[in-house]
């Protein structure tokens, strides 16, 4: 069973990337996952005391606190804030031992003075880089021979040795500056992406006998009461038992707009409650609420990495150890085979490799902007489970949508009764209700919402059989008469000759005692904004899009030529829907990806099989919740292509990054080899890249709302 835990003092990317792969090594661990973004280690093992012990001979300052321990959202992360000062104030005293040196030199070397050279050097570069080494020798002694402490250090002793002393303090004081700023700017990501995921309500007012006391939303039971005040967060997710209210809900849909709510309304934990007073009855557990099923998805989402982060970790392992041994090539090769070539000279070339021998910016920035994608699309109601579907939803080139409860509004209406023979239409209802009332699905309700409305009420007979089969209808035997309503097929199969229809819209034929009786006509409109979502999915490239529908197919022509989709399937029974999906996305396969939308309700098979499965319309719904890839909490089929817009602008970001900080330190490489570069030049570059893609990370924090 996996668990969650915290790691404090946990400052350097690369680190975390070399304690999750040392994790997965260990026999006692079955899956590790650290997420650098929020320091939280996800891991499945058996002895989390092995674990601590193995993370302290990599990183010996982290500390591994269970999140049970902790507030997972609200506490402030830790971060290297208690050792800045220090660290500043060494580099400054360090750097003024430096100037002095520059000064003093030339009356200092070559003369019975030289050992106050030496003792401003030695005092500058121990002040400057007391850390580093520290950090060094631990690594060292645990025989983690490329951390970027040793290469550093490697670096700086190198120049002391070829005597190029004022570059290996200097080296030395802008690395420490440099990774100052760069903590910097990895906790302001941090603080932007906490930013978005505290929507957890810290207290809830519990109502009792002895009054309303302030407690914790984790210790209240479903079936007790509690008070939500204008202005607080709800807590918990419940029914209104008194008041009425205007609920914000953008914190889970992503919309400004407020909703009005009143008694026996639903309302889930992480709203804003913005005027009246409501008492409310809490219907589950916080741990099961909205909001802690939106915080699970965000934060577990890092878990699930891309190809390009399982790539860049895999290159990670391989680029310090390649630039290392490049380093060796280029100090010994030339000066053994050029003639005339001093090892002062190549040397030094190779310390410069050593400098820009860290991968930190790829680390960094690359996990940072896919979680602050993850981050800025959750803001707008969208849920990513997983950075591999911002990849994957970047590349969709076909949606296809389930038409009830997507296109449409999934709010049938009866619209017409034909009766045949001597039935009346009145019979045809009420045969129709008795037998749909048995069922769950939205046409059964809306028949027997038909029925109730007419004023008569349904009777309670003596049930012998009741057989519901799915994409097909429902057949009832009673003491006194059969009843089949259903479709076509379903009326073939008890060779039962009826009306065959081409009208618009759902029928449901009706037999009685095997006689034909008529049909009901049940409708459903096109969702408000429909056409318009399809505009915005062509405007972001989505060429080919379809639909597949339980429908028939005069029902299907209509929706597919209003919405101008590419083409449809009618009906289809719940396991058709898979097969042809597939069809669809046998054509486009070696494009690009193909995405389903559907609402969620009987979508699980073509969910699981698309490429990435959207479910829309989710909020409060548990199996959408549980089924989808990506998880739309509104009702707006335009939402798909804002889904597709932010995974877009996300991977563009990170490909910016990897595009911008691989091409820095390869040309550094190169000139640092044919001696060009200095190891000033080297060290700013190597920290500066890294700053730069962390801040360009945070644009994935804010994506563009369409106007």
């Amino acid at each position: 069973m996996k668990s969650k835990y915290r790691l404090e003092h946990l400052d350097c990317a690369n680190c975390a990337l070399k304690i999750e792969n040392h994790l997965r090594k260990q026999p006692i661990v079955r899956d590790a996952s650290i997420n650098f973004a929020t320091l939280t280690l996800t891991i499945d093992t058996t002895d989390i005391d092995s674990v601590k012990s193995e993370i302290k001979k990599i990183e010996p300052e982290v500390n591994v606190i269970p999140i049970n321990q902790i507030d997972p959202i609200t506490k402030p992360q830790p971060t290297a804030q208690a050792i800045i000062p220090r660290q500043i104030v060494l580099a400054s005293i360090s750097t003024v031992l430096l100037i002095v040196f520059l000064i003093s030199e030339p009356y200092l070397h070559d003369n019975h003075l030289f050992f106050i050279e030496i003792a401003i050097v030695l005092t500058a570069y121990i002040l400057s880089g007391w850390s580093v080494l520290a950090a060094a020798f631990r690594t060292i002694r645990d025989r983690q021979w490329f951390n970027e402490h040793v290469l550093m250090t490697v670096a700086t002793l190198g120049a002391l040795a070829v005597h190029a002393l004022e570059e290996a303090i200097g080296v030395m004081i802008f690395y420490q500056i440099g990774e100052f700023l760069q903590n910097l700017a990895v906790n302001r990501s941090r603080r932007s992406i906490r930013a978005l995921l505290e929507i957890r309500p810290e207290f809830a007012n519990l109502k009792s006998e002895t009054g309303i006391q302030k407690v914790s939303p984790e210790v209240v039971k479903p079936g007790e009461i509690i008070v939500i005040k204008p202005g607080e967060k709800i807590p918990l997710d419940g029914v209104i038992l008194d008041g009425s209210s205007n609920i914000n809900s953008s914190v889970l849909t992503g919309e400004s707009t407020p909703r009005s709510v009143t008694i026996s309304d639903t309302v889930l934990s992480g709203e804003i409650n913005m005027a009246g007073m409501l008492t409310v009855e809490v219907s589950r557990p916080f741990k099961e609420s909205s909001v802690v099923k939106i915080l699970d998805i965000v934060e577990n989402a890092a878990a699930k990495k891309t190809r390009t982060e399982q790539f860049m970790s895999r290159f990670a392992r391989y680029y310090t150890p390649a630039v290392v041994s490049l380093a060796l090539l280029v100090a010994f090769i030339p000066p053994l085979f050029i003639p005339g070539e001093e090892f002062g000279n190549w040397i030094y070339r190779a310390l410069v490799l050593l400098v820009i021998s860290c991968p930190c910016a790829l680390v960094v920035s690359i996990p940072l902007g896919y979680f602050g994608g993850i981050g800025g699309a959750s803001r707008r109601g969208i849920l990513i489970k997983g950075s591999n579907f911002i990849d994957a939803l970047a590349n969709v080139k076909s949606v296809v949508f389930d038409k009830t409860g997507t296109l449409t509004q999934g709010v049938f209406k009866v619209q017409r009764i034909v009766s045949a023979g001597s039935f009346l239409e009145s019979e045809i209802l009420r045969y129709a209700a008795l037998a749909e009332s048995h069922s769950n699905h939205h046409i059964a309700h809306s028949i027997v919402e038909a029925f109730v409305a007419t004023g008569e009420k349904l009777d309670s007979p003596d049930i012998q059989k009741l057989q519901e089969i799915a994409g097909h209808g429902i057949v009832m035997v009673t003491s006194t008469e059969a009843i089949i309503a259903g479709n076509d097929q379903l009326l073939h199969k008890y060779a039962i000759p009826h009306q065959v229809c081409t009208v618009e819209g759902t029928v449901i034929h009706v037999a009685v005692n095997n006689q034909y009786a008529g049909y009901i006509s049940v409708g459903d409109q096109i969702r408000d904004g429909a056409d318009k979502a399809m505009e915005y999915l062509r405007q972001e490239g989505v060429q080919d899009i379809q639909m597949l529908t339980g429908d028939n197919e005069q029902t299907a022509r209509v929706v597919s030529e209003a919405l101008g989709l590419n083409g449809y399937f009618a009906n289809l029974l719940p396991e058709d829907k898979v097969s042809h999906f597939e069809q669809i996305a046998m054509k486009i396969q070696h494009r690009g990806t193909v995405a389903f939308v559907g609402d969620g309700i009987n979508d699980s098979p073509v969910l699981a099989r698309a490429d990435v499965g959207i479910a829309m319309g989710a909020l409060g719904s548990d199996a959408a919740i549980e089924t989808a890839d990506v998880v739309l909490m509104t009702d707006h089929p335009s939402q798909v292509s804002e889904a597709i817009r932010i995974s877009r602008k996300t991977k563009s970001i990170v490909l910016q990054n990897i595009i911008f900080a691989l091409s820095i330190k390869l040309i550094f490489v190169g000139l640092g080899s044919v001696g060009v570069a200095t190891m000033w030049e080297a060290v700013f570059a190597d920290v500066g890249v890294a700053i730069l893609a962390v801040l360009n990370s945070l644009r994935t924090i804010n994506p563009e709302v369409r106007s």
